[in-house]
């Protein structure tokens, strides 16, 4: 099969400002806002390849909707990392896959200082006013949401015993819901709530050894965090060890002793109500969570082992026969008193990324949700919209196409939950450019697309604001 992946994989230095797209078919008319996207745009650092897909440096993308009308925008972050590769030619720090460059002492000052990349590419949080584009780091920029220009940075983990926080967030009434990890001899992960763009108030703490689970995001409830303790981390003592020598967070990810748990963790108390052991996983991503009185019921996309990280490295996913990690779309129940989690098959992988109708159904007991499955290659090849009440899937797609995260926006005074649009970029790799989605959430057919001016990489997360109420539209 012909490699149409791969375009999603290279690197796209051009950036353009508010240039108006060509739309085919008919986009909403009660559709106003921008739908920001984060993800990789550079994946070689002079003439260094950047090892693992989490190294790329970030670029943004934004789409701005009005009137029935596209404007794109496109624009590399200016972190640190990315100044020092830009003007330089150097990895400033040590990425996920990709050792740093500078002498041995240097790595080891970094390790020991504990001072982190700041390549912020996994998504976009908003506090208060203020869009940050963020990653697995103590640091959030801001971004101008029109022009995508970086503003300035801030220390997300101030007023919080952690080193990092975590790039996936949850808003509830304007209260941000996150996880700081701190790392060392004894390794934590701190709960904690952010009203407004205030200050962080932590309200509980897990603590583990010095080889913790690699936890990437977690789930919420009406009234508890779901916090996963799957048996994959990272080894800080090892990571400590090789750094110098140019050891990477990807050398040191191995599987954890002990059983894989979920821990269910009261909000409003911070008391562990349940500790509930599961079979080996691994998650990056949560599609919802909810009560089913004394049980709690998780859905999210489960891989078996520690390839779902070290098998994204961007030589296996560039290739013509890429072994890539599979995910499945499950549901775990979660007893509340006592027994193990039980685990049903939603979906066969490979699915990642996904999503639901964010503002009406998070932490509730709700029927759709929507993933990127992937048929062949490295890439998602479709939409997937799972009916979690029959049982039944549906899916877009379309040859040499690959539909990047699929963000719900609600229709106003919807009448369903599924009424509503999904947006999404994709990459199309025939053409070797990228093109901008409208899907009708509820039948799953094409409303509108617009082909961009060019190619960009495959991304990671996105959000979509309105214009009248900027809400969140995924954790």
């Amino acid at each position: 099969m012909e490699n149409t992946w791969r375009p999603g994989l290279t690197t796209q230095r051009e950036e353009v400002r508010n240039v108006e797209l060509a739309v085919e078919g008919t986009l909403p008319e009660w559709l106003d806002g921008t739908f920001i996207s984060n993800g990789p745009g550079q994946f070689e650092v002079g003439d260094t390849p950047l090892e693992h897909w989490f190294d790329a440096l970030a670029m943004l993308r934004g789409i701005r909707i009005q009137d029935g009308q596209v404007r794109y925008t496109n624009r590399f972050l200016r972190s640190d990392d990315f100044r020092a590769a830009r003007d330089q030619q150097t990895v400033r720090r040590n990425q996920p896959g990709t050792t740093a460059d500078g002498s041995t002492f240097s790595r080891l000052r970094d390790a020991l200082a504990g001072n982190f990349p700041d390549n912020a590419a996994i998504g976009l949080t908003r506090l208060g006013d203020t869009i940050y584009a963020v990653t697995e780091s103590p640091t959030g920029f801001v971004i101008d949401p029109e022009t995508l220009e970086t503003l300035g940075k801030r220390d997300l983990a101030a007023g919080l015993d952690g080193d990092i926080t975590l790039g996936h967030t949850h808003i509830v009434d304007g209260v941000q819901w996150g996880l700081a990890a701190s790392y060392g001899t004894k390794c934590s992960y701190t709960l904690f709530r952010r009203e407004g763009a205030g200050s962080p108030h932590p309200v509980t703490r897990l603590v583990f050894d010095h080889h913790p689970p690699y936890i990437h995001s977690f789930a919420l409830t009406e009234q508890y965090a779901v916090i996963p303790e799957s048996h994959v981390g990272i080894n800080f003592r090892r990571l400590l060890l090789t750094t110098p020598f140019g050891g990477t967070f990807l050398d040191a990810t191995r599987p954890r002793d002990g059983p894989a748990r979920f821990h269910v963790l009261d909000r409003s108390t911070g008391e562990r109500v349940a500790a509930v052991e599961a079979d080996p996983f691994f998650v990056y991503h949560f599609a919802n969570a909810y009560e089913d009185g004394d049980t709690v019921v998780v859905d999210c996309v489960a891989f078996s082992g520690a390839d779902a990280i070290t098998g994204l490295t961007i030589e296996n996913l560039r290739s013509d026969e890429p072994n890539v990690p599979r995910g499945d779309f499950v549901r775990y129940r979660l007893p509340l008193r006592d027994g193990t989690a039980k685990r049903e098959l939603l979906l066969d992988g490979p699915v990642e990324f996904p999503t639901i109708n964010y503002q009406r159904s998070n932490g509730r007991q709700y029927r759709y949700a929507y993933l990127a499955a992937t048929e062949y290659g490295a890439l998602p090849t479709a939409v997937a919209k799972v009916d979690l009440d029959g049982r039944t899937t549906e899916q877009w797609s379309e040859p040499g196409l690959h539909p990047g995260e699929a963000i719900f926006v609600p229709a106003p005074s919807p009448s369903a939950e599924d009424d509503g649009v999904l947006l999404s970029l994709a990459v199309d790799g025939t053409a070797d450019r990228s093109v901008f989605l409208c899907l009708d959430a509820g039948t799953l057919t094409e409303r509108a697309r617009a082909p961009l001016p060019h190619r960009v990489p495959y991304g990671f997360h996105g959000q979509f604001y309105d214009s009248t109420d900027p809400t969140r539209s995924m954790a």
